[in-house]
């Protein structure tokens, strides 16, 4: 998924990462160069759809503008960090 908008410096990583471990999802979330904040989840697709919806509004104090989700299939994530990502 990547997020636009107002969306960096507003906790937007730091909350993605609690809500999703409270989920019991693996994956990451980084804040990419461009001013987005880019985020893989895996687990439960009910869950998965559930941490959409959030990003979809972010943190209180974001500016949701646009988003973008890819559906993929499973790479295996554990746990789930700020500033992962695949190369």
């Amino acid at each position: 998924m990547i997020v636009k908008g107002r969306v960096q410096g507003v906790f937007f990583r730091a909350e993605t990462r609690q809500r999703a471990s409270s989920l019991r999802l693996g994956g990451w979330v980084r804040n990419n160069l461009d001013g987005t904040v880019e985020a893989v989840f895996e687990g439960d697709r009910e869950r998965v759809e559930s941490m959409v919806e959030w990003c979809r509004r972010g943190p209180a104090h974001a500016h949701v503008d646009d988003f973008e989700v890819t559906w993929e299939a499973p790479r295996g994530e554990g746990g789930f960090v700020v500033g992962g990502g695949w190369a």
